[in-house]
């Protein structure tokens, strides 16, 4: 049985095994600038935070089949950070990136570009330590302020 729940900008869909958690959104923009701005590192370090009281000091960035990347967030105020990094199990150049986060969990994002509108979309397996909504409203205000730099830049 599969459940899906859906809201204005995320949902979520539930299988027997892994719980598949959706984040979009439309940045106003052609898909090159997207795919730069979205992977290059002195961009994701611009962009790559839920909150104003978090940032992204370092990205590495390998954007290749078997290739890895590291982003390293922390709060500003130094007390609490992570790393977040995985590898690269697929890339087609300004449409498709998959990859393994580093705990085993995958992630699939796609480009789809519509003359100088791209809209991004976000399927990340859900991990246990933290609820659903927690997950889905993170990874949703990074690709919101991801839509923001881009736009603005």
């Amino acid at each position: 049985m599969v459940k899906q729940i859906t809201s204005s900008k995320t949902n979520t869909m539930e299988t027997k095994d892994k719980t598949v958690i959706t984040v979009e959104s439309t940045v106003n923009a052609p898909v090159e600038k997207v795919w730069g701005y979205f992977t290059k590192p002195e961009h994701i370090t611009k962009w790559n935070n839920a909150s104003a009281d978090w940032h992204t000091p370092s990205a590495k960035n390998d954007l290749r089949v078997g290739g890895n990347f590291l982003y390293r967030m922390e709060a500003k105020d130094g007390s609490f950070g992570f790393d977040f990094g995985g590898t690269y199990d697929e890339v087609k150049n300004g449409e498709l990136i998959e990859y393994t986060i580093g705990d085993g969990r995958k992630v699939k994002v796609n480009f789809t570009g519509e003359g100088n509108k791209t809209k991004v979309t976000e399927n990340f397996e859900a991990e246990n330590m933290n609820s659903i909504e927690l997950q889905k409203t993170g990874w949703q205000a990074i690709l919101d302020n991801f839509k923001r730099y881009t736009e603005s830049n």
